[in-house]
């Protein structure tokens, strides 16, 4: 029987689940976060200014998938908002972190908040040893791994050592990526996608004039949100290829617009993740995946508004191309770039690089000290693709002997590998939901809850 649940990283997939198990009457939980500041909300909800938009409609937010209004009545509640608003992320950060709250008064004794970072995890007679930064041991009947997002990799030829001080930044939620620049400077953005958009935001807030150039490999910048009516999802695969899938969006976009198309396909995205094979799944993230993200994944009108007045002004340029050198100038950088398409190599100068390129999931390249652990215990093992850590379709755990683990499951983005759709609040929140109601062995019924 499971009476404790130790769950490592309380971001938004540890804390849903935390709040998850009290609802449903589940065992004893204890939630370990390392940043307090970040606790309930992760870098999405907590780094976020208040520029920085939901990419998804109010009425598409709640954190519960038993109760759809959740998030539109507490934002009723608060007159912070009603169901067709796109609210800035920091509210629903606010929100989760509230939620939590009220868990913990409601249940005082079957949540613990642990403010430490987890060293390394172990087996021991049946449960899970982990063993804090501080050197406490907690022990638990089942562990769950909630660790969100890598941070994004280093661009290829590009060597923050060697360049000046401050001319790099690898973390794009960083609050200073504007300090000391003038309205003379030029700002590169590696990546064209929603972290660049945050990040361009985010200059432009801080005062920044001058020029930003965001370069990805297609160029492609995510799309906007347009005022439609939500459409029925599809109930089965529409199509068992890749040229037969971008078939029936063509054809279904000419229909009922691209909106729709990629709209209706949401309820059995992962059932076509699923039942792809790897050659298939391989060649969707190298040919599509750029093209699927920037209509997938789409910007509040407000957002694209912003984006498009930059543009226009001619302080934001998208560009394809690939990084080909960066090496020091004085006190700046010298950025070589190959134009997509015409091979030309462009030089530009730049005041400050920003990692744009978004979070990776290839655990071999990762420096977390949990991570580097347990793939050398081989407790966990990278996905076949590398985009994160292996798990079975019960969220359990893969290892290297290719077994899943008893009792020791991941949630949240770093298991897109064997579910794809796992990275946006709707798709999160089922998983959650259902490994809740797992580790409670619980039925719910209808009305109970928070």
């Amino acid at each position: 029987m499971i009476r404790h649940v130790a769950i490592v990283g309380g971001g938004f997939s540890g804390t849903l689940l935390a709040i998850n198990l009290l609802r449903h009457d589940g065992p004893r939980a204890t939630l370990i976060e390392r940043r307090p500041a970040q606790l309930a909300r992760g870098v999405a909800y907590s780094a976020a200014h208040e520029e920085h938009l939901l990419n998804v409609r109010a009425a598409n937010m709640s954190a519960l998938p038993d109760d759809p209004d959740h998030f539109v009545r507490w934002l009723t509640r608060n007159a912070l908002g009603d169901r067709s608003t796109f609210v800035p992320r920091r509210l629903y950060g606010r929100y989760l972190r509230e939620m939590l709250a009220e868990a913990a008064a409601l249940h005082p004794h079957r949540l613990t908040l642990v403010e430490d970072t987890v060293r390394a995890v172990n087996a021991d007679a049946g449960g899970y040893i982990a063993t804090l930064g501080n050197g406490a041991r907690l022990a638990a009947d089942a562990l769950v791994l909630a660790l969100g997002n890598l941070p994004p990799h280093t661009p290829p030829a590009l060597d923050p050592a060697a360049l000046p001080p401050g001319v790099y930044r690898g973390d794009p939620w960083a609050g200073d990526i504007a300090a000391g620049l003038t309205e003379q400077d030029t700002v590169a953005l590696i990546g064209s996608g929603l972290t660049a958009v945050d990040a361009a935001l985010l200059l432009d807030a801080s005062g920044f004039g001058g020029r930003i150039l965001a370069i990805s490999r297609r160029g492609l910048a995510p799309r906007r949100h347009a005022d439609a009516a939500p459409r029925a999802g599809l109930s089965e695969r529409p199509a068992a290829t890749l040229s037969r899938l971008l078939a029936h969006v063509r054809s279904r976009s000419d229909a009922i617009g691209w909106r729709g198309a990629v709209d209706e396909l949401r309820p059995v995205t992962q059932l076509m993740w699923a039942a792809a094979d790897a050659a298939t799944r391989a060649r969707f993230l190298r040919h599509l995946r750029p093209w699927w993200d920037v209509h997938r994944h789409r910007l509040a009108p407000a957002v694209a508004d912003r984006i498009d007045a930059l543009t226009a002004a001619g302080r934001l340029e998208i560009a394809a191309g690939k990084l080909v050198a960066v090496t020091p100038d004085r006190n700046r950088a010298l950025l070589a770039w190959r134009s997509r398409g015409t091979g030309w190599v462009h030089r530009t100068p730049v005041a400050r690089i920003v990692n744009c390129t978004g979070p990776q999931g290839d655990l071999l390249r990762s420096d977390d000290p949990l991570l580097r652990d347990l793939i050398a215990c081989g407790t966990i093992r990278p996905d076949a693709l590398r985009i994160g850590l292996e798990v079975d379709a019960q969220s359990r755990v893969i290892g290297t002997d290719g077994y899943p683990a008893e009792q020791l499951y991941a949630i949240g983005p770093m298991t897109r590998g064997g579910l794809w759709e796992v990275v946006a609040v709707p798709d999160i929140r089922q998983q959650n939901w259902t490994l809740a109601r797992r580790l409670a062995n619980a039925q719910w019924v209808g009305g109970e809850g928070l």
